[in-house]
């Protein structure tokens, strides 16, 4: 406890002037970064306007400077003097209740339970034919689809034809427009009849598609329930056996209780008075920062 005692300022008081020397130090950098080498003016109309507002170095830049520092230096003395008493508050807090020579219970090991297999294990059972035409037909439906839905090519193509115009003008030369004529080399029922077809074809790959994924999701879900029930009677086993074990142990165990609550008691009322005394502590100031805590305590 280097900066604590039972005297000097208050945890509320040392928060309130780390803010004040924050705030202080803050002014002097912004007066500091506003220094510039010269004042800019313009003169319109015989009307002389300033540009940019001449600031000189300040004839006691060394003094804001050393005050700036000071400013930092006692900020990070008494936040760090918090936070010392905060961790003291918090270690006494965090401490825990131990209790020696406790009877020890006898657990069974845990049954090495199968874990639950992942759509990984289901795409794995199907054939090499059959993964291998999956991947085709998803990829079919993936093109296809990119190419005919909201976004894609096809769609844009069909929204920009029903808005094209047949002249469109283009500015050559400044101030003279040239007509541009626009010559479409689709039209819209080609467009409808190619998206129609396409979307049937999509349809037609998706539905192939699902067939897998509906496949692989049924072998994990039967896969799983299968071992669902494998590790429930595992567990049902171990249930029963440890039930023979606590029992057996319960009778032990009910007269440590007793004494161990009446250790636990003893060591919180302790723990209380430790708390109450790192409550009431204090930041001793340090003589060279004492000048800058005066100033803002005279202040307030």
């Amino acid at each position: 406890m280097k900066n604590l005692s039972t005297k000097g300022l208050s945890m509320s008081q040392a928060q309130s002037i780390s803010n004040l020397c924050n705030q202080r130090a803050q002014d002097i950098k912004s007066t500091i970064g506003s220094i510039n080498n010269a004042e800019k003016t313009i003169t319109i109309d015989r009307e002389k306007y300033v540009m940019v507002q001449g600031m000189p170095m300040p004839k006691n830049i060394s003094q804001m400077l050393f005050e700036k520092a000071q400013m930092h230096a006692c900020q990070a003395f008494l936040m760090e003097a918090i936070k010392e008493k905060d961790a003291l508050m918090d270690a006494i807090v965090r401490e825990q209740f131990t209790y020696e020579n406790a009877p020890q219970r006898e657990y069974l090991d845990e049954p090495e339970l199968l874990s639950n297999v992942t759509e990984e294990w289901g795409w794995a059972q199907l054939s090499v034919s059959e993964h291998n035409e999956y991947l085709e037909q998803e990829a079919y439906a993936s093109h296809i689809g990119q190419f005919i839905h909201r976004g894609g090519q096809l769609d844009m193509l069909r929204r920009e034809l029903s808005n094209l115009s047949t002249i469109e003008w283009k500015e050559i030369e400044m101030g003279k427009k040239t007509p541009v004529k626009v010559i479409p080399h689709h039209n819209s029922k080609d467009l409808l009849t190619l998206h129609e077809s396409l979307a049937q074809q999509h349809r037609n790959y998706e539905q192939r598609v699902n067939y897998f994924k509906a496949k692989v999701k049924n072998l994990v879900t039967e896969e799983n329930a299968r071992i669902a029930r494998h590790n429930g009677e595992l567990l049902s086993e171990r249930k029963k056996a440890q039930a023979e074990l606590d029992q057996a142990w319960t009778v032990v165990y009910t007269d440590w209780s007793n004494a161990r609550d009446v250790a636990e008691k003893q060591f919180e009322a302790e723990r209380q008075e430790r708390i109450k005394y790192a409550a009431a502590l204090r930041i001793n100031v340090d003589a060279r920062f004492q000048a800058v805590v005066d100033f803002f305590l005279t202040a307030e």
